[in-house]
C-alpha cells in the first residue's frame, strides 16, 4: 500500500467521529490546495472541542484559569512581571460558536505573562554580525516552525541592550505586519535565545503547559479571520499589541488540551505524508507528460506520428487530468506543425523556393538546421525575408500633437492587442504615420521582465487608431511571402522561442531583444498554401484545448467549493 493510501486510510480513521468528513475524505485530499484545507479544518474542529471526546472527569477550564491567576499573582509578588488591568467582559457579540461543557471563552491577555512586539537595534542592518546571538525577524517565523537558514545575527552587547525584547524557550513569536501577519512558530524546548524585530510579537504564556495548545488557537481560522478584521494603518497590513490582547480566544480543560495537540500532531503528521506525495505525483506526472510529448514532437515522419499518437491516445485520460498539461499538449501541437507533420503535403503546392522568387540569401548549412524539413519547405533566417522592421514611438509624447492611443505592454492581453483602458497621449502627425498599425502587422515585445513575453510576436489583426510604444519593434512581410498567422505561430513555436531566449540581453533586471536578434532567427518556411492550412489545423486543435482547459478548470473549481463546503459543514456540525 503506498503512502498516500496509508494516509488516507489513517486521516479517516482518526477522523472517524466526523461521518461527513471521512465519506468525502478522497475529495477533500485531492482538491486544489485540498491539503491546506485539511490543516485548516483540523485547527477549525480542535478549538472547537470536537476532534477528541470530552471527558466528565476534565477539571473544568475555570480551575485552570485559576491556577493562572494564582501564578500571576506569584510572579507579580517577585517583580517578575507589573501587575496588568483588568480585561474587559466578554459580549455576546464577541462569542463567535457554542463551547463545549467544560471550556469558557476568554481574553488571550489572560493567559499572558508577556505580550509584546521586538525593536530594531540602533542601525539596523549595520549593527549585523557575522555570528552571535540571533535576531529573528518574520521571515524566520512560520506556523511549523522557526526557519533559521540565513538568520541574522547581533553581538552580545547589542542584544543585552535590547533585553526587553528577548526571545526564549517556550515563547510563541507572532507576525504583527505585513504579508506574513498572523503567522506564528513555537519557539522549541531546546532554544536557547534569541532577539526579534518590530514585526513580531512575543508572547509568554503564565503556564508553559497552555502554550502548545494556544499555538493551535493562534494558527486557527477563529484568530486568522480575527486578525484580517482588526488590522490597522492606510492599508491595513498592521495589528496593534493591544488589540491582539483582547483577542477572544476559546480555552479547554487543561488535560484536553493535551489530548487535543497529541491528536492534531497525529493528523499533522498524516498531512506531511499526503502533501508531500502531492508534490511527487506532480512532479512524476510533469516528467511523464514531457516525456511522451517530446516524443510525440521528436517524431521523424507522419508514420511515426501516427504511431506514437495512438500509444499516447490511450491514456489522454491520465495525461490530461490538468490545464498544465493541456499546455503543454498545445505546445507539442505547435512543434508538430512547424515540422509539416499536422497537416499533409500537397505536391501541387508551389514550394516555399519558389515563393522566395528574388530574394537572395546564404543557405542554412545543415548543421545549422534543427531538423529535417518535408520536401517544398525551406529554412530561412528571418532577415532574409526582408522584413521591414520599426521600434516604437518613446512614451514621452508630443506637446503640440494630438490625442492618439498609444499601445503598452498592459494593453496585450492573451497574444492580442486589448484597449480597454488605453493610455491616450499628444503624438505628431509625423509620428501617427510613422508608428501606425496595420492588420498582419507583427508586434515584438522587445523588453520586459519576464522571459516568457520578451521576443513573443503579437499579431495585429485588424485596423487600429492607435500607435505603440518603444517597448515594441513593429514587424512587416510581404503576405505573398510568409502568412502573418503562421509567423505568428512559428513565433510561439519552442524552437524560435528557445532561440530568442539565447538571444536575451539582461540589463538591470530588464531583458531585452533587437531587430538583429529578430533577423537572425532561423525559420522553417513552407509553401503558402500548407502554411494556411496549418494555421486552420492548429486553430482548430487550440480551439480543442481551450475547451478542455475550460472543463477542466471548472471540474476543479467545483472539488474546490465541495471542499469548501466539507470544511465548513464538518466544523459546524454538532459535538460528538
Amino acid at each position: 500500500m503506498n503512502a498516500s493510501r496509508i494516509a488516507e486510510r489513517g486521516m479517516s480513521y482518526a477522523l472517524r467521529a466526523e461521518p461527513a468528513f471521512a465519506i468525502s475524505f478522497d475529495l477533500l485530499a485531492t482538491a486544489p490546495q485540498g491539503v491546506a484545507k485539511l490543516r485548516e479544518l483540523i485547527l477549525s474542529l480542535a478549538v472547537r472541542g470536537k476532534l477528541v471526546e470530552q471527558s466528565r472527569t476534565d477539571a473544568p477550564a475555570i480551575v485552570l484559569m485559576q491556577m493562572v491567576d494564582e501564578e500571576k499573582a506569584k510572579l507579580v509578588a517577585v517583580g517578575e512581571i507589573k501587575r496588568g488591568k483588568p480585561c474587559l467582559p466578554i459580549s455576546e457579540d464577541e462569542v463567535p460558536y457554542e463551547l463545549p461543557a467544560g471550556w469558557q471563552w476568554i481574553r488571550l491577555d489572560q493567559l499572558l505573562s508577556k505580550i509584546g512586539a521586538g525593536s530594531t537595534p540602533l542601525g539596523g542592518r549595520e549593527v549585523y554580525v557575522s555570528a552571535g546571538v540571533k535576531f529573528l525577524r518574520s521571515q524566520n517565523v512560520w506556523n511549523d516552525g522557526l526557519a533559521l537558514n540565513g538568520v541574522a545575527y547581533i553581538s552580545e552587547a547589542v542584544h543585552k541592550r535590547m533585553s526587553g525584547t528577548k526571545v526564549v524557550a517556550g515563547d510563541i513569536l507572532f507576525n504583527i505586519t505585513g504579508a506574513s501577519i498572523g503567522r506564528c512558530a513555537l519557539v522549541p524546548d531546546d532554544f536557547d535565545e534569541a532577539n526579534v524585530s518590530q514585526h513580531v510579537t512575543i508572547i509568554r504564556t503564565v503556564l508553559g503547559s497552555v502554550r502548545k495548545f494556544l499555538h493551535l488557537v493562534l494558527m486557527s481560522s477563529h484568530v486568522q479571520q480575527t486578525v484580517m478584521d482588526v488590522q490597522v494603518g492606510v492599508s491595513r497590513e498592521g495589528l496593534s499589541i493591544g488589540k491582539l490582547r483582547q483577542f477572544v480566544i476559546p480555552l479547554p480543560p487543561l488535560a484536553e488540551q493535551a489530548r487535543i495537540v497529541a491528536r492534531v500532531e497525529e493528523l499533522m503528521q498524516l498531512c506531511d505524508t499526503l502533501e508531500a506525495h502531492g508534490r511527487l505525483q506532480d512532479e512524476q506526472h510533469a516528467r511523464l507528460v514531457a516525456t511522451l510529448f517530446d516524443a510525440l514532437a521528436a517524431s521523424e515522419s507522419a508514420e511515426a506520428l501516427a504511431g506514437n499518437w495512438q500509444r499516447i491516445a490511450t491514456h489522454f485520460d491520465l495525461l490530461l487530468d490538468r490545464p498544465e498539461a493541456v499546455d503543454a499538449l498545445e505546445q507539442t501541437l505547435l512543434q508538430l506543425a512547424v515540422r509539416g507533420l499536422l497537416v499533409a503535403q500537397d505536391p501541387t503546392d508551389e514550394p516555399a523556393s519558389e515563393l522566395l522568387g528574388g530574394m537572395t540569401s546564404a543557405d542554412v548549412p545543415e548543421e545549422s538546421q534543427p531538423f529535417d524539413l518535408p520536401e517544398g519547405w525551406e529554412w530561412r533566417q528571418l532577415g532574409s525575408l526582408h522584413p521591414e522592421f520599426q521600434n516604437g514611438a518613446s512614451s514621452r509624447g508630443d506637446p503640440n500633437g494630438i490625442p492618439v492611443t498609444v499601445i503598452r505592454l498592459a494593453d496585450i492581453n492573451n497574444g492580442r492587442v486589448a484597449l480597454h483602458d488605453p493610455r491616450v497621449l499628444p503624438i505628431n502627425a509625423v509620428s501617427v504615420r510613422k508608428y501606425g498599425i496595420d492588420p498582419g502587422d507583427i508586434l515584438i515585445i522587445r523588453v520586459n521582465g519576464s522571459s516568457d513575453l520578451v521576443g513573443k510576436f503579437v499579431r495585429c489583426t485588424q485596423k487600429l487608431d492607435a500607435i505603440y510604444c518603444d517597448h515594441f519593434i513593429r514587424m512587416r512581410l510581404p503576405a505573398s511571402v510568409v502568412a502573418p498567422e503562421f509567423l505568428e505561430l512559428v513565433g510561439s513555436a519552442k524552437v524560435v522561442r528557445d532561440k530568442i531566449s539565447a538571444m536575451f540581453v539582461t540589463t538591470a533586471g530588464q531583458k531585452t531583444v533587437n531587430q538583429g536578434h529578430i533577423r537572425a532567427l532561423l525559420i522553417p518556411l513552407p509553401p503558402l498554401a500548407e502554411q494556411h492550412r496549418i494555421v486552420a489545423r492548429v486553430e482548430q486543435l487550440r480551439r480543442l484545448c481551450a475547451e478542455l482547459r475550460e472543463r477542466l478548470q471548472q471540474a476543479r473549481a467545483t472539488q474546490s467549493r465541495l471542499a469548501d463546503a466539507l470544511v465548513s459543514a464538518a466544523a459546524q456540525s454538532p459535538s460528538c
